[in-house]
């Protein structure tokens, strides 16, 4: 289980990363389009898509790696006066329905894209399944850390929740 954590935590590093990545060249596109746009007079006519598509990879792969480490916005209230077994079936629910909703976002994305594979982009010149890959890539990466996280919570081993599985994960080595 532990190499299995492993490896999809460097999944996630590599998702953040590429996230990171992704903004970072989207504002430099963006700033060279408002260089050449009212600077040079001129315009880059391929920033606009290229930026679009840019910013679909940093939000659906920040919303994985979120939803991984737990830091998506949550209404826990009802949570501190549960017992410890019915908090742990609520977040198991939340978990499927989360996996549910990744997989719609992998299953229809899949089919925007297949359906505009022969589309071109004008000003890209690639194909129109470009523009649906971020919901794919997103929805996959999702469903699979989902999943990892029922994993986790099934064989007794810390979640990731609101940041604290450092903590947790050496309270279970010392304990």
């Amino acid at each position: 289980m532990e190499i299995a954590a492993l490896g999809l935590g460097r999944l996630a590093t590599a998702a953040l990363w590429l996230a990171a990545a992704a903004l970072v060249l989207m504002t430099v596109v963006i700033a060279a389009q408002v260089v050449f746009r009212y600077g040079l007079n001129s315009s880059i006519v391929w920033s606009e898509p290229f930026a679009v598509i840019l910013m679909g990879w940093f939000i659906f792969l920040g919303a994985a790696v979120g939803i991984r480490e737990g830091y998506h916005l949550s209404f826990d209230i009802l949570l501190f006066v549960l017992p410890e077994r019915v908090k742990l079936i609520l977040y198991s629910i939340s978990d499927i329905l989360v996996i549910a909703f990744g997989f719609g976002m992998l299953w229809y994305g899949g089919q925007l894209a297949a359906s505009a594979y022969e589309v071109k982009l004008p000003s890209l010149g690639v194909s129109g399944a470009v523009d649906f890959a971020p919901l794919v890539g997103g929805g996959a990466l999702i469903v699979i850390f989902s999943l990892e996280r029922l994993a986790r919570r099934a064989a007794g081993l810390p979640t990731s929740r609101f940041g604290d599985a450092a903590e947790a994960a050496a309270e279970t080595r010392e304990g």
